[in-house]
């Protein structure tokens, strides 16, 4: 059964993966890497990172992790005939697998010291949860440090302090220095109370700092072609600047009246009666907790920054059902009470569809130059110009199915100016709030197709389910007209 339970993690991945298989700005520069390490190796001038560097740089070492995992089975779809975009599948189901490989490490050790019960709700917890199982296969800094994370929590509850130190230090100095907020309070705990030696750290967290950081500069300077710490930059960024707060800000409790009730879904009600029902517990709780409350001092404030913490809270939540179910026989109310707690994750598994459904739709600018591939299969020579928006919302280099074209990112180009008059298609998109960018094209272009995407979400209580996704037109594909 457990065994069972492992392979569904991966499977319920898999899934998330299948039904949104496109990435986002977020993740553009890991997703460019990869492939730009599988595809052209050594040869850096043709790497995306140059041209476009983003706000940050960020670390290559997931990112080479990744291609070379990724390599042989890309070996094999490009003998079979595959498009370029099964490689981008391949990637990413990769990091998928190795996220999904931590979290049941993580769920093993937590059998170790709570039992094989408290595992299993763990597991079927997190599986009936929309975000974690979505963001396990997404090229982001955070998941590649989420797996260093499930490993170093899993090192900590085996009190393998040595391993928790290097795992602590390779996720914190290559990918979220943040994350010196949430092991490091874990550290002091184990500090405190004597189970780790003060001159054991101290040594330890020396040799893993020199090591690591002497691993990130010298690998990712080469890639970046001038000396950097990437983590550094990121970290001096976000927190000395505080330049993150032009991205968005938001209220210092978000995270805990918002993030943590959707993350979480309705098992985030079994919270505190695992608290009150297991207060040991508490001893995993605590470090979490008070990670979110320091990182709420950041205004900028996005869901992915605190997903480390959810396989605890969810732990905490399968010690609550895993007493609610054990004592179910006592009385007709507790049983009453254990076939609710269960029936939460029913409802976990509801929400879950429907936040798929609507992420399904959230990357129109992956669909577009899917359909453009498809309604121009027969044309050589198609010059194509990707904005901004289609750009962020799905369009890769692994989406970029043909070498007889040429693809093109050039930003800040005049609409209808005579730069965007030299390609023969545009993709353009329409953020929310924005106005519909055909006027100036009307004489000079023709509509191939538009592209529908996420807008919201209405209730409609004649049907069942009564809630309804809405779409509305986010991306349009112009070909010019031949006389121009």
């Amino acid at each position: 059964m457990i065994k069972l339970l492992e392979a569904g993690v991966v499977f319920t991945m898999i899934i998330h993966l299948i039904f949104c298989p496109y990435t986002k700005v977020e993740e553009s520069f890991n997703i460019q890497a990869v492939h730009d390490i599988i595809n052209y190796g050594f040869d850096l001038e043709k790497y995306d990172h140059l041209e476009f560097p983003g706000v940050v740089p960020r670390s290559f070492l997931g990112p080479l992790a990744i291609a070379a995992l990724s390599s042989p089975f890309v070996i094999l779809s490009n003998l079979t005939g595959a498009t370029k975009f099964a490689q981008q599948y391949i990637a990413r189901g990769t990091l998928g697998l190795a996220t999904s490989l931590s979290f049941v490490i993580f769920c093993r050790a937590i059998e170790s010291g709570f039992g094989k019960s408290i595992k299993r709700w763990l597991i079927l917890i997190t599986m009936t949860q929309f975000h974690f199982m979505f963001y396990m296969s997404r090229p982001l800094p955070n998941i590649f440090a989420l797996i260093l994370v499930m490993l170093a929590l899993a090192c900590w509850l085996y009190q393998k302090h040595k391993s928790f130190i290097w795992l602590s230090g390779a996720s914190i100095i290559i990918f979220r220095f943040d994350l010196i907020m949430f092991l490091g309070l874990i550290a002091l705990h184990e500090l405190v109370v004597g189970r780790l030696a003060v001159v054991k750290f101290i040594v330890n967290t020396f040799l893993a700092g020199a090591c690591l950081l002497g691993l990130t500069v010298v690998v990712d300077s080469y890639f970046w072609q001038r000396w950097l710490w990437p983590e550094g930059e990121v970290m001096w960024f976000n927190v000395v600047l505080n330049k993150s707060s032009e991205w968005g800000t938001s209220p210092f409790l978000w995270y805990f009246y918002s993030v943590l009730p959707r993350a979480l879904s309705a098992s985030f009600i079994l919270v505190p009666v695992g608290v009150y029902l297991m207060r040991h517990v508490t001893v995993l709780l605590w470090p979490a907790v008070g990670y979110i409350v320091l990182f709420s001092f950041l205004p900028h404030k996005e869901l992915r920054f605190i997903i480390y913490t959810f396989p605890v809270f969810n732990t905490v939540a399968a010690c609550a059902l895993s007493t609610l179910v054990h004592n179910k026989d006592k009385s007709a109310l507790r049983k009453l009470v254990a076939l609710g707690a269960i029936g939460l994750l029913l409802l976990n598994t509801a929400t879950t569809l429907g936040f798929l459904l609507i992420a399904h739709h959230n990357y129109p600018g992956g669909a577009a130059i899917k359909l453009l591939h498809q309604l121009e299969k027969d044309s050589s020579g198609v010059h194509v110009h990707i904005d901004v928006f289609t750009a962020q919302t799905g369009v890769t280099r692994f989406t970029q199915l043909r070498q007889d074209w040429i693809y093109n990112k050039t930003e800040d180009l005049a609409p209808g100016g005579p730069d965007m008059m030299q390609y023969t298609h545009l993709l353009l998109g329409v953020p929310d709030g924005a106005s519909k960018p055909l006027a100036v094209y009307a004489d000079t272009h023709t509509v191939l197709a538009t592209v529908s995407g996420y807008s919201g979400i209405s209730i409609d209580k004649s049907a069942f389910p009564p809630i309804r996704v809405q779409l509305s037109e986010k991306c349009y594909i112009l070909k010019k007209n031949l006389i121009h």
